[in-house]
Formats: structure tokens, sequence, C-alpha cells
């Protein structure tokens, strides 16, 4: 039986790109608008791009039992503004956030701002087994900034300011970079993360 991926539809980013992707790393995927739906979920990914505030709205009703699942171990993957969602609040917005990594979204610190393009993630984490030269595809303005720095997981380098850009806490995955947008880097990583979620089930 493959891997049952729920695509949260909140509004934002671009839903097929990473759609596609998973369904091509052997995922069956469905896209909700529901988020109470998450409740049966049994593994949820979280897309970019977005605005945090805009994204949390309709998540933030179900914000309890969304963070209660993910406490108990539900396999996820927030990626962008999906892994920003994950922490407390952010500098972008009001809202808060799920909370499941304690800290906040604060502001890239760099002379060009989004960072648009390609750049490396500095991690030994078993999902980046097999990819040949960790380059990723990046496109924003703000970073994840976690109170326990145990929660990264990965980092880059970009106009020499080094930023977190990889996240875990329990069986919940955030990149700050696209997969789906990263050719053969990120389809290897997907495969990874369905392998690692399939082994949680």
């Amino acid at each position: 039986m493959p891997l049952k991926v729920t695509l949260t539809d909140y509004g934002v980013g671009n839903l097929y790109s990473i759609r596609r992707s998973l369904e091509n790393c052997g995922a069956e995927v469905s896209v909700i608008t529901d988020m109470s739906e998450l409740a049966d979920a049994e593994c949820m990914v979280f897309p970019g791009v977005g605005a945090f505030d805009k994204t949390m709205g309709r998540l933030l009703p179900h914000r309890e039992m969304i963070l209660s699942r993910l406490e108990a171990g539900v396999p996820a993957l927030g990626v962008c503004i999906g892994m920003q969602i994950m922490f407390e609040g952010s500098d972008e917005g009001k809202s808060p956030g799920l909370g499941l990594i304690g800290g906040r979204v604060v502001p890239l610190e760099a002379k060009v701002v989004p960072h648009m393009g390609w750049n490396q993630v500095d991690s030994d984490d078993p999902l980046m087994e097999g990819v040949v030269d960790n380059n990723f595809y990046f496109v924003h303005s703000f970073h994840g900034s976690p109170v326990d720095p145990g929660m990264t997981i990965g980092t880059t380098e970009y106009e020499g300011t080094t930023f977190p850009s990889f996240f875990r806490r329990y069986n919940a995955y955030g990149t700050q970079f696209h997969p789906e947008k990263s050719s053969l880097s990120g389809r290897r990583f997907l495969e990874n993360f369905i392998a690692f979620a399939e082994e949680q089930a």
C-alpha cells in the first residue's frame, strides 16, 4: 500500500508542484481544504509559498488538534511557509503559529532579499542520504530561529550569513528550501521522507 499523504490547501503556494513530486515518489496524495481532516491523516504535508498570517488562517481553529497529532509522532513535512508555521510566531505577522518548535520566524539578514536561488544545505540527517550535492532551491525573506539549537538539523550560507534551513521535532520535518523545485536532489529527499514516513506507520 502506498503512503497516504494529506496535502493541506490553505490558499497559498503551488500545490501542483509538490503534489506531482510526491506522487512521482510513490505516495498517494489527497488535497484537503477542511483542516479538520488532519485528525485522520497518516502523513501531513504543509506546502509554501505564502504569508504567515494567511497560512495560519485556516489552521488556527484546529491548532490544538494538529499540534497534538504532531506531538504524537504523526510524520509531517513543512516546506517554506509550511515549515515556518511550525514555530510559535513570526515577525512577518501577528498570528500565533502551531507552536511545535519553540522560537520565532525572523527576517533574513542579507543585502539581497528575498533570497532566491540554489544553495547548499549542510546536514547529515538521514533524509539527505543519497543526495549527491545537497544543492536545493530557496525563495524566502524570513527563516526559523529555534530556541533549542537541537531543533536545527541543517544550515545554509547565503551572502556570508549562515541561517537554520532544516528542522526536526518528533517525526515532523521542516525545510526552508523547496524540495519539489530542487530537481534530482529534491526528488531523492522526498523519496527518503516518504520511506521515513512509511516506517512510522
